[in-house]
């Protein structure tokens, strides 16, 4: 997993409340684990008219072209709720956006994007609707995020500060998920079952 560190982008905005995970990858499309081939089926039931997701809505915010390339999504309140399914972030992920700004999130998609290259950024509603307004009325609105210095500068040089787990902060700026985290401590592990082997012999006989 690449580390996340600053990245400046393109905001797409999807004024919407309560996006559950069905919407952000419908289940028609989970016939596989593999992480691999989501960013095209990303809102799939609301990106394209028909089911097989071959004809493109051009009303749906990212088939506009002064959305295309964009890297960060601005959402409403209660972003990724219903199911805990791994592929809504995956999709995310690979449709190429790096950062989420929401109001709030449903807590394990608010986990999982952590674990897949994510920065989900919880702002107060009021700020949010108001980067709504400033990304309608301005085409080509970017901002910066910087994780480590936990900020946001928008165009006009505004900066906006976010709260965020010094844990997950640490583990995104390093590239590392949970898995990743562990075994960078595979050292001390070791060192833990050496230990262990020597003070209670027994748990390892078998």
């Amino acid at each position: 997993m690449e580390p996340f560190t600053t990245h400046t982008g393109l905001v797409v905005p999807l004024d919407r409340t309560n996006i559950n995970t069905d919407e952000i990858t419908p289940a028609r499309f989970l016939k596989t684990i593999r992480r691999t081939g989501f960013g095209p089926v990303l809102f799939a039931n609301w990106r394209y008219l028909d089911y097989a997701g071959e004809n493109p809505n051009p009303d749906f915010v990212l088939n506009q072209a002064r959305y295309q390339g964009g890297s960060i999504l601005l959402a409403g309140d209660n972003f990724g709720c219903g199911s805990s399914r791994e592929h809504a972030p995956w999709a995310i992920r690979q449709y190429g956006f790096s950062c989420i700004i929401a109001p709030s999130f449903a807590d394990i998609f608010y986990n999982n994007c952590f674990n897949n290259g994510i920065l989900p950024v919880t702002l107060d509603e009021a700020t949010v609707q108001e980067l709504f307004a400033e990304v309608a009325a301005t085409p080509g609105y970017t901002l910066a995020v910087d994780l480590a210095a936990q900020t946001i500068t928008t165009p006009n040089k505004r900066v906006l500060r976010f709260e965020i787990d010094n844990f997950r902060k640490n583990a995104l700026l390093q590239g590392l998920d949970n898995i990743g985290w562990t075994l960078s401590h595979s050292d001390e592990i070791a060192a833990y079952e050496t230990r262990r082997k020597q003070e209670a012999p027994w748990i390892f006989t078998g």
